[in-house]
């Protein structure tokens, strides 16, 4: 296997991407398995870390297949695959309804991850999007769709392992992709980690609270001035 675990994965894709450490970076990561990667990556280049509240729409009949996914913004993003809602039939109405369903976890998720703390700065930035692999990429490519929207300078997808068809998919949504393996035999994320055990909420709180404190200056210490961006 390729990974030991997340952490592992998040040290070897740091590697990877220790150039942009002074190009200004945030790192945002998908949760829960996408922020013990971004807190390696954000550790070594110095950055923040915050997340993106993604959540999967998916078919009714089979709720792992992913019809579309809807992000947290203002307005939320929402990405539907249309040529899989009309080949299933899919009506409308259930698009609505899943739809605000997974705007309450959103809303869920927001207050107990962040605690209130705002969202990390993006605009006129480097921005990279973190989680700890890609399957088919509906999910990744709405959370992209929505941190463009906001005005990066430069969007950056990293992940450890995907399909090469999901990562050329992706690749006309941000402006660099860097990704560790790209195996054509691919069947589960989980196959390549020999620890890929279902996060909690409590592990991504911890990582990002950690994170926060790391970034907060010491008190009585004014607060460190954003590189321009490039």
């Amino acid at each position: 296997m390729p990974f030991r675990d997340r952490t592992d994965a998040g040290r070897r894709l740091a590697a990877r991407l220790i150039s942009f450490r002074s190009r200004d970076p945030v790192v945002l990561a998908l949760p829960r398995g996408g922020v013990p990667v971004g807190l390696e990556i954000a550790r070594a280049l110095g950055a923040p870390l915050d997340v993106v509240l993604v959540r999967k729409i998916g078919v009714p009949f089979q709720p792992e297949l992913a019809l579309g996914a809807i992000v947290d913004g203002d307005p939320p993003e929402l990405v539907i695959d249309t040529h899989l809602k009309t080949m299933l039939d899919i009506p409308d109405a259930y698009v609505d309804e899943e739809r605000q369903r997974q705007l309450v976890e959103i809303g869920r998720r927001r207050h107990v991850y962040l605690a209130g703390r705002p969202a990390a700065a993006v605009a006129g930035r480097t921005v990279i999007v973190v989680d700890d692999g890609i399957a088919t990429g509906s999910t990744m490519r709405a959370a992209l769709r929505a941190i463009r929207c906001r005005g990066p300078a430069h969007l950056v997808l990293a992940v450890p392992v995907a399909p090469p068809e999901t990562i050329a998919a992706l690749r006309d949504e941000v402006d660099e992709i860097v990704c560790l393996e790209t195996p054509a035999l691919f069947g589960a994320i989980g196959q390549f980690y020999a620890d890929f055990h279902q996060l909690e909420d409590a592990e991504v709180i911890a990582a990002l609270q950690a994170r926060a404190n790391e970034t907060a200056p010491a008190e009585g210490t004014p607060p460190r001035s954003r590189a321009p961006a490039p």
